[in-house]
């Protein structure tokens, strides 16, 4: 079961590139250059925004497991941190660059929507098709 789970942790950045360019050759094709440009940015946001979050689920777990009774303090604290500041400085480069924020966003949308393909996949796969 846990290598299941790391198979379809590690697929989930591959499906993200992929719709990232597919998004961003159809953005391109809908509002010229800078609308790849932003759904590009958005979906190179949504890239790191997930693997912030996988890290700080996998510390999160290893932390539960390794020491029930002790909490760490930093490490929790630090992993905050960087996700608040991925978010405020996203918002700024966002804000003050230019780029149109509905197809910026429509970009960061990848990450969920690879999710849910790769779901949607691992249930016919394993779960079958009847």
């Amino acid at each position: 079961m846990t290598s299941d789970l790391n198979a379809v942790i590690a697929r989930v950045p591959r499906l993200i590139a992929m719709l990232g360019i597919l998004g961003a050759v159809t953005a391109g094709r809908i509002g010229g250059l800078p609308y790849a440009w932003a759904f590009f940015v958005g979906a190179v946001a949504a890239y790191f925004n997930f693997r912030l979050i996988e890290r700080f689920v996998n510390r999160l777990v290893q932390t539960m497991v390794g020491t029930p009774g002790k909490r760490p303090r930093l490490a929790g604290l630090r992993l905050f941190i960087q996700l608040a500041l991925f978010a405020v400085g996203a918002f700024v480069i966002l804000r003050y660059s230019g780029v149109n924020l509905v197809v910026a966003f429509c970009g960061f949308l990848v990450c969920p929507a690879a999710v849910m393909l790769e779901s949607i996949y691992y249930l016919i796969t394993y779960y079958g098709h009847s």
